[in-house]
């Protein structure tokens, strides 16, 4: 077993389900969500945002590297009476060969190499739904390396393919206690062929 998946493992092993929640630009704005297709939840932990997707009726695939959470996530699934189709995976760029998705969700989690990929894998019309972190932060939530935090209006420039929906970064401007800090929100959908 490799690093990475022995580190995830260890921090899914300690962590518990009910903690985490779908990410905030999916939940805030599901009226976008199209009434049927196929979404991936990529990157998925436990799996939030793929059976929030799951009961909004649309068919999910999860992928996460971790085992552990892959199990987990089948679990959740099964005692809320869903269908997901969870599956350990080593996310890299041949990963969404052949693959194509009616939306694809990503909640903090950041690999800049696999933009394209994930633009190529979501059908015409489809949606990203994107949630990472900032390296602009009210507090130390999060990683600390500034290759998996976002400069400022990076999700739009990586993604600058689609057509842009919306996009949130509330940074460092006002009173920082309020509003979403620490994060930024991006959907953007793909222009029909």
């Amino acid at each position: 077993m490799n690093t990475l998946i022995k580190k995830w493992n260890l921090l899914y092993n300690q962590a518990d389900v009910v903690d985490y929640s779908a990410a905030k630009v999916l939940t805030e704005n599901h009226f976008l969500l199209p009434s049927t297709g196929i979404a991936l939840d990529l990157a998925c932990g436990f799996g939030a945002n793929a059976l929030y997707l799951a009961q909004q009726g649309l068919a999910v695939t999860a992928w996460d590297i971790s085992n552990v959470a892959i199990d987990k996530l089948k679990v959740s699934a099964t005692t809320q009476g869903l269908t997901i189709n969870a599956c350990q995976e080593n996310i890299q760029i041949e990963s969404f060969a052949k693959c194509s998705f009616d939306v694809i969700v990503v909640s903090r989690f950041l690999d800049r190499t696999l933009s394209d990929a994930i633009i190529g894998a979501i059908k015409p019309n489809g949606l990203l739904f994107y949630q990472t972190f900032n390296r602009e932060r009210t507090n130390r939530v999060g990683p600390n390396n500034p290759d998996y935090l976002l400069a400022e209006g990076e999700l739009c420039r990586l993604f600058a393919k689609l057509k842009l929906v919306f996009y949130k970064d509330h940074a460092l401007i006002g009173d920082i206690l309020q509003g979403l800090r620490n994060e930024a929100q991006f959907i953007g959908q793909k222009y029909s062929v």
